[in-house]
């Protein structure tokens, strides 16, 4: 699959309903270490709501459908990760919004406006160990595709890769937000949940496309 159209937003959906709850249990113990073991419950409540949204309105642009993701993940989870994810859905919906697919040029556009939206809401920067510090290289990656013309199967493997590395990197950081902050130096050798949500999504995508 080289593009993404309206079509196929409903089969993606339907993969990151499907990986949010089989990871629900590992984010609930990953989240436990330094949260309140919460997170693995709410991506899979907020994907399942996704995946519903996208096939109720399956006549409207991939833009669009990313952006009522965004909303209905904000109305079903109006937790601290779960608002992050939904801006980061319905600002990356609008960036792409005048688009009839998705090839690699605009997947870049989506991540780059699904990592600031982020980092506007949370008030984090790259390296505070939040999602953040996985958001940051998906976008610089897909942005480096982009530019030089890579096909949207392989831009993806690859920003999935360089998500992969940046959340083993984040072991090597103390948390600065959240209810992780608390706990400083016990947060240190321990991967962020938030950015680990992060690189699920985005290896989701890589395998749908891959697939398809």
């Amino acid at each position: 699959m080289q593009a993404l159209t309206a079509n196929d937003v409903a089969g993606l959906f339907a993969a990151l309903e499907k990986t949010f709850s089989d990871q629900r249990e590992f984010l609930i113990a990953l989240d436990g270490k330094v949260g309140d073991s919460d997170l693995g419950i709410t991506m899979s409540k907020s994907f399942t709501a996704a995946h519903a949204a996208v096939v109720a309105a399956a006549d409207a642009s991939v833009g669009k459908l990313f952006g009522r993701a965004g909303l209905s993940i904000a109305k079903a989870a109006p937790s601290t990760m779960g608002t992050l994810t939904a801006t980061g859905f319905m600002r990356g919906g609008k960036a792409v919004e005048a688009a009839t697919t998705i090839g690699t040029a605009e997947m870049a556009a989506f991540w780059r406006a699904y990592r600031d939206g982020v980092q506007e809401r949370g008030k984090a920067k790259v390296g505070d160990k939040t999602v953040l510090d996985v958001l940051d290289p998906i976008a610089v990656s897909l942005e480096a595709s982009a530019a030089a013309g890579k096909p949207l199967d392989e831009a993806l493997a690859e920003a999935a890769q360089a998500a992969s590395e940046a959340l083993e990197a984040t072991r090597l950081l103390v948390a600065q937000h959240g209810k992780a902050a608390a706990f400083q130096e016990k947060s240190r050798g321990l991967q962020d949940a938030g950015a680990t949500v992060a690189v699920f999504i985005v290896e989701t995508m890589a395998n749908f496309v891959k697939a398809g």
